[in-house]
C-alpha cells in the first residue's frame, strides 16, 4: 500500500501555500499552520453544535412492515451497522430517514426476507473506536450476516494519521470478515463539500478526505471487506445542492443526503450477499444418485 501518512502541519502549509506567496518560507510556513489551526477552529465550533440524538432505529424491516427486535422473533438476516454520526443517522428526524433503516429497508424489499437491523455506531467516533464496536458486537451475541461501515470524517477533522485511520478500519472489518460476515465500508466523505469550512482550509480537508478514502479502500479489500467510495460519488451532488442534502448544521446530510447515500451503499451490499449466497449453494452436499 502507498504510505499515506501525512502530519496536519504539512498539509496545512501545501493547502494555504497559495494564499502566502512572496511571505519567506518559514515565515510562511508558520502563517499557514497558524491560519489552518484557526479557520480549524472555528469550523469545529460552527458544526460541532448539533447534540441531539439519532432516532432510534433497530428492529425487523419485512417488505411490508416493521416491529420491534425481541429476543425469540424471527429474522432471515441480521444487518449491523458500525461508525460514526452519519452511520447513526445524525440530522435524521425520523427512523424511516436513517441510513440503516434505508438498507434494511431497500434488502427486505429486494430479496422478501426480513431483516434485523442493530446500530453499534455511535456519534462522534473516529476509527479508534471501531474496535470497541465490534467488541460490544461479540459481546452481545453471534455476528451479523452482513456489516456496514460508515467512518472517515473525524478522522479527518481530528487530524489522525492517515495510515492509522486505514489500519484500525481493516483491522475491525478483518475481525468481522473471519467472523462470517460480509462487509460494506462506505470510505470517508470529501469535507471539501461543506460549505461551513472556509478556504483555503475546505482544501486541505478536500485533500486528506481523498487520501483517507484511498487508504481505507486498500485497507478494507485486504482485510476481505467491499468498499464504496462516498466521496466520489456524492461529493459533485452535495457541492451542487447544499441547501437539499446537508441537515440544519451544514455538516451531517439530510433525509434526502442519507437516502442518496444509501442508493449506493444497498446495490454493493446486495451483490456481496449475492456472492456469498452462490458460494454457499456451491459447497453444499449435493443429492446423491438413486
Amino acid at each position: 500500500m502507498v504510505e499515506t501518512r501525512i502530519g496536519w502541519r504539512t498539509a496545512a502549509v501545501a493547502g494555504a501555500a497559495t494564499v502566502l506567496v512572496g511571505s519567506g518560507a518559514g515565515t510562511a510556513s508558520w502563517a499557514a499552520y497558524r491560519m489552518l489551526t484557526t479557520q480549524a477552529g472555528a469550523a469545529r465550533g460552527l458544526i460541532g453544535r448539533d447534540t441531539s440524538k439519532p432516532p432510534e432505529a433497530d428492529g425487523i424491516y419485512a417488505p411490508h412492515g416493521y416491529e420491534p427486535w425481541r429476543t425469540g422473533k424471527h429474522a432471515d438476516l441480521h444487518l449491523m451497522i458500525f461508525g460514526d454520526s452519519t452511520a447513526a443517522g445524525l440530522g435524521c428526524s425520523s427512523a424511516a430517514e436513517v441510513p440503516g433503516v434505508r438498507i434494511a429497508h431497500g434488502l427486505a424489499d429486494t430479496t422478501g426476507r426480513r431483516i434485523r437491523l442493530s446500530t453499534k455506531a455511535i456519534s462522534g467516533a473516529t476509527s479508534k473506536g471501531l474496535a470497541g464496536q465490534v467488541d460490544a458486537m461479540f459481546v452481545a451475541g453471534p455476528p451479523p450476516d452482513a456489516s456496514v461501515v460508515l467512518i472517515g470524517a473525524n478522522d479527518v477533522t481530528k487530524k489522525h494519521s492517515i495510515s492509522r485511520s486505514a489500519q484500525r478500519l481493516g483491522t475491525a472489518v478483518g475481525r468481522l470478515h473471519e467472523a462470517g460476515s460480509v462487509v460494506v465500508v462506505g470510505t470517508c466523505p470529501d469535507l471539501g463539500s461543506v460549505t461551513a469550512i472556509p478556504e483555503p482550509l475546505r482544501t486541505v480537508v478536500h485533500r486528506w478526505s481523498l487520501q483517507l478514502s484511498r487508504a481505507q479502500i486498500a485497507a478494507t479489500r485486504a482485510a476481505g471487506g467491499r468498499t464504496v467510495a462516498m466521496g466520489d460519488l456524492l461529493s459533485k451532488d452535495f457541492r451542487a445542492a447544499p441547501e437539499q442534502l446537508f441537515s440544519a448544521d451544514g455538516f451531517h446530510p439530510s433525509a434526502a443526503g442519507y437516502a442518496l447515500a444509501a442508493t449506493h451503499l444497498l446495490p454493493e451490499l446486495l451483490r456481496a450477499l449475492g456472492e456469498r449466497d452462490m458460494a454457499a449453494a456451491d459447497i453444499s452436499p449435493q443429492p446423491t444418485a438413486t
